[in-house]
């Protein structure tokens, strides 16, 4: 898991920028370490615009070309069913995140009760590799208060 580290605390420190939903996803080519798009969530301005969605859409801007076979997705919290199905669609081949969605739950997030391994299985036409639990406490730490709504 260590091979993980640096980039989740890029995606932690980038969580870091949004208290209220510290979601931070970064963008990496996995065979070179490159950083290709770095995104947050920016649900205050559009319900949608989650940190992955916006990773992904930083990155078609700037990488139009990008080979998405050779991506991975880092991020500080399990994506939800929309986000999952935005990065199937992309062709992203491994996501890695740091809290589950069971444990936003514990701790009073409203979630989508539909883990992102149960959206991949339900994806015959594509497939990916999910990571859960590197730098947790880390990740967990950011989201101990919920929204309020």
């Amino acid at each position: 898991m260590r091979e993980h580290d640096a980039f989740m605390r890029r995606a932690i420190d980038l969580a870091r920028q949004v208290p209220a939903f510290p979601f931070g996803a970064v963008l990496v080519l996995h065979d070179t370490g490159e950083v290709v798009a770095e995104g947050w969530n920016r649900s205050a301005e559009s319900p949608t615009w989650h940190g992955e969605i916006d990773a992904i859409n930083r990155c078609v801007q700037a990488r139009p070309d990008i080979d998405w076979g050779r991506t991975t997705l880092y991020t500080t919290a399990e994506p939800c069913p929309m986000c999952m199905a935005a990065i199937l669609w992309a062709g992203i081949p491994r996501v890695v995140f740091g809290t589950s969605i069971r444990q936003l739950q514990r701790l009073g997030w409203h979630q989508i009760d539909i883990t992102s391994e149960e959206v991949v299985r339900r994806t015959p036409f594509r497939s990916c590799t999910v990571v859960g639990g590197v730098l947790a406490a880390e990740c967990d730490a950011l989201f101990v208060s919920p929204p309020q709504g």
